[in-house]
């Protein structure tokens, strides 16, 4: 408990020059730093950083007088939040029962050979983030894969592993 004490007094005082936490103590406040509004606060934070780090949770459930293990327990239970940093883009693969009878299953492998890494990971180079949704409400235009917030439907596994490619290949 000493050595996360030491890192979180270490990132309270790196949080002086970053405008973020300005925006999160915004929020708290707003929320009068009640322990109801912890999900609020959560996506709020996953807004603003991206995910939501181990310093985070603890700069959180402080500020919110909550036990770490409740704040973890809360944003490891809703899928929305993820405690891991994400790629510069994100493909989701939604595994509904219309798009996973239509060809999901296929359409996921290629974009996981083409990314070299599984479902739930980060390209090395972090680039891509992959991921699965129970089902994304397209059920219409089956099988469906959103490309960071486009929605595209129909799609087939050599057209995901292109779109990839070419995420793969694009330059800083």
């Amino acid at each position: 408990m000493r050595e996360i004490s030491m890192k979180t007094r270490t990132m309270e005082k790196q949080n002086v020059s970053d405008n973020r936490y300005k925006y999160l103590d915004r929020a708290l406040a707003r929320h009068q730093y009640r322990s109801d509004a912890l999900i609020e606060v959560l996506h709020t934070t996953q807004e603003l950083f991206g995910y939501i780090s181990r310093e985070l949770l603890i700069y959180i459930a402080r500020s919110l007088k909550l036990p770490p293990s409740k704040v973890y327990g809360v944003a490891t239970f809703y899928h929305f939040f993820s405690l891991e940093a994400k790629g510069k883009h994100t493909v989701t693969v939604c595994m509904g029962t219309a798009c996973y009878v239509r060809g999901a299953l296929n359409v996921q492998l290629a974009i996981e050979r083409a990314c070299n890494c599984s479902m739930g990971e980060t390209t090395e180079d972090k680039k891509v983030s992959l991921q699965t949704a129970r089902c994304v409400g397209s059920c219409g235009i089956a099988p469906v894969v959103i490309y960071d917030d486009d929605v595209a439907g129909y799609v087939i596994p050599e057209e995901s592993a292109q779109h990839m490619r070419i995420w793969l290949e694009e330059q800083e």
